[in-house]
């Protein structure tokens, strides 16, 4: 989550809940916004969360690109990147009270590289500044009601395809049966030039889309898979699972996004 308001309703507050070795993040509602197992923090739990790392499927981490998240929910992706990368992580969160239950409660540590800026999602890809700020780009952008994405115009994706430099992958959390979703996809396609691909739809209703930036990917989905094993291998995530859900999208066996 990482938007703004003028005040807090309570629907904006942090609550915890726990339950089975695991800790969830709500905002005041039963929905969840994030989850981490305690004794292992900087696994991922939900599965949306892992499909938001797709992104390692097309472009290697390089130590000198900054990796951007908009939402910092309850730290999971933050922690992962951490923990797994040597990127400079930038997250944008509107709400202080989100990094406080983080760092208090989901063991968010705070070393020089992770830099958090308190600052409406909107605002933040909107100032000139951050244009061709990072390679990768990931955004959550949810309030306690979790009814579609709280930010999600065409210009707010066409700033944050402004916010990726010369070659970038964004991914963003969808609800792939909820009725903004076409809606999203179509705003989705006009700001990147229709270089999406989606991941199947969760049984929690997230459905993760990836939007590209820079020259055509031609891709086998051979090449796809091997670098899938190095994914799995390097950050245990169900990296083979993803592109085998991109064969449908594949022409003679070649992706092209």
């Amino acid at each position: 989550m990482a938007w703004k308001k003028n005040t807090a309703p309570l629907r904006d507050i942090p609550t915890i809940s726990e339950g089975g070795g695991i800790r969830y993040l709500h905002f005041g509602t039963p929905w969840v916004q994030g989850a981490m197992w305690v004794s292992r923090p900087a696994e991922l739990v939900l599965e949306y969360t892992a499909q938001m790392m797709a992104w390692l499927l097309f472009l290697a981490p390089a130590r000198q690109q900054s990796i951007t998240l908009l939402g910092l929910g309850a730290g999971s992706l933050a922690r992962f990147c951490l923990k797994h990368t040597s990127n400079r992580v930038q997250v944008v969160e509107w709400n202080p009270m989100v990094t406080s239950a983080c760092e208090m409660y989901f063991k968010l540590p705070r070393p020089a590289r992770l830099v958090v800026e308190h600052l409406d999602a909107g605002e933040w890809v909107a100032d000139p500044r951050n244009q061709e700020h990072s390679a990768i780009l990931m955004v959550d952008l949810y309030d306690g009601e979790a009814a579609g994405p709280v930010r999600d115009s065409l210009e707010f994706y066409q700033q944050c395809r402004n916010v990726l430099g010369d070659v970038g992958v964004m991914t963003v959390n969808l609800f792939g049966a909820h009725a903004s979703f076409e809606k999203n996809i179509r705003r989705l396609s006009q700001a990147f030039d229709g270089r999406l691909l989606s991941l199947p739809q969760i049984d929690a209703g997230n459905q993760i889309v990836l939007a590209f930036k820079g020259p055509p990917i031609e891709v086998s989905i051979e090449q796809l898979l091997a670098r899938a094993e190095v994914v799995e291998s390097q950050y245990g995530l169900p990296a083979k699972k993803w592109v085998r859900s991109m064969i449908g999208r594949s022409k003679d066996g070649v992706l092209i996004v």
